[in-house]
């Protein structure tokens, strides 16, 4: 699902950041992403890395926006910070998770409580989703 998404988003001309709570997972995903599809990669490098702000993909589990990245993927019930960088914030999560689900109902608490648009997207299936709200 992410690197779908992250297709999506470098489509769109955007960059990238994904941000973790814990920046342990930050090697299997980066390994996870140039590997992930044979006949793919998606070009991304990790944050304090020399030259990750050239990257189109920053992963990282800190709060800055090294690479003036568009678009704020959230994983593992990261903190999202100051939004106003930012496009668009995807927050990824597990649903079956009751800890995952309710970090996710009190960020969309948040979000609307700013002010800020927000809509919710639910998997249906392995490539189709379903808007929620």
């Amino acid at each position: 699902m992410l690197p779908e998404l992250l297709e999506k988003t470098l489509q769109k001309g955007w960059k990238a950041l994904v941000r973790m709570a814990d920046g342990e997972r930050i090697e299997s995903l980066d390994n996870w992403l140039w590997t992930y599809r044979d006949d793919s990669f998606l070009p991304h490098g990790v944050a304090g890395e020399p030259l990750a702000g050239n990257q189109p993909i920053v992963l990282s589990a800190a709060s800055e926006n090294p690479n003036g990245a568009q678009a704020l993927f959230l994983l593992d019930g990261a903190e999202p910070g100051p939004l106003s960088d930012y496009a668009r914030c995807i927050v990824l999560f597990d649903g079956r998770n009751e800890t995952a689900l309710s970090g996710a109902r009190q960020l969309w608490k948040s979000v609307k409580a700013q002010g800020l648009p927000a809509s919710y997207w639910r998997q249906k299936d392995e490539r189709g989703w379903e808007k929620q709200a």
